[in-house]
């Protein structure tokens, strides 16, 4: 009986998947590189190639799974093939920042059209914390926490990326704000670099705001410039001061364990302890 090539075609499936998944990771890696270096007119295009090639591997997913019967239209809107560790990736990327469940939710509501649900981030970074103990960097990268800048616990219900530079995770007293500051405008710019400042946007950025004086209000009409320039201007204020404490903890930080520099749960006197040694 013939197959009419049906055969061929699901042994090449793994292939074209393994190739789209390189890829993926090397857009992912060049556009973190272009970030880093300032490079903004190379941002747009890996973007837009990123896209492409994450929905390309959707595409090779649904056509792979025999067991998928009916058409892909009739898959909930909302559903994402991409594991939750993956989606809190792409919404941490975007921020910048350590972030809380509440706002990694609605950031990727906005972003990537939903899904994600904050109960499935509860135990998200116990489970990185096991995988990172049981295979040390055996990922390219581990969704981990935010440490106290005293203390150098893991700051409860805020999540990371393990590959950002340790200071950028350190928490003292005026890192909430900044990372708010912060948070304001890389969203606001990568929205408008995505052309998607619609009002469902313009919702996800109401609490900045409203929270960032001289950013606007809602009796006003949203002006993203004048946001940017609002949080740009706070943060000028507390941002050197903030990054001199969050620098000596991290200094302080680097004498620790790994698992523990990634996920907290060592206490001050045993950083003391290795100092003295």
């Amino acid at each position: 009986m013939e197959d009419f090539g049906i055969r061929d075609t699901v042994s090449a499936m793994p292939n074209a998947m393994d190739e789209l998944e390189m890829r993926i990771s090397q857009l992912r890696g060049r556009l973190r590189q272009a970030l880093a270096a300032g490079e903004r007119a190379a941002v747009p295009r890996l973007r837009a190639e990123l896209r492409a090639a994450e929905l390309s591997w959707d595409s090779a997913l649904l056509e792979s799974d025999d067991s998928m019967l009916s058409p892909p239209e009739t898959l909930p809107a909302a559903m994402s093939l991409f594991p939750v560790r993956e989606q809190v990736h792409q919404v941490l990327t975007v921020l910048g920042v350590a972030a809380a469940p509440r706002l990694i939710v609605a950031t990727h509501e906005v972003l990537y059209a939903g899904g994600l649900i904050a109960t499935k981030l509860a135990s998200l970074r116990r489970d990185e914390e096991r995988s990172f103990r049981a295979a040390p960097y055996a990922r390219p990268y581990y969704i981990c926490a935010a440490l106290t800048a005293d203390q150098l616990v893991g700051v409860r219900g805020l999540l990371a990326i393990s590959t950002w530079p340790l200071d950028r995770r350190i928490m003292g007293p005026l890192s909430p704000r900044v990372d708010f500051l912060t948070a304001a405008i890389r969203l606001v710019r990568h929205l408008q670099g995505a052309g998607e400042l619609g009002s469902q946007s313009i919702r996800l950025l109401w609490p900045f705001i409203n929270n960032i004086p001289g950013a606007g209000s809602s009796t006003q009409e949203f002006d993203p410039s004048r946001l940017v320039a609002a949080a740009k201007a706070e943060l000028k204020i507390h941002e050197e001061f903030d990054r001199q404490q969050r620098e000596a903890a991290a200094d302080r930080a680097r004498r620790l364990p790994d698992a523990e520099q990634l996920f907290g749960g060592a206490q001050l006197k045993a950083v003391r302890s290795v100092t003295n040694t």
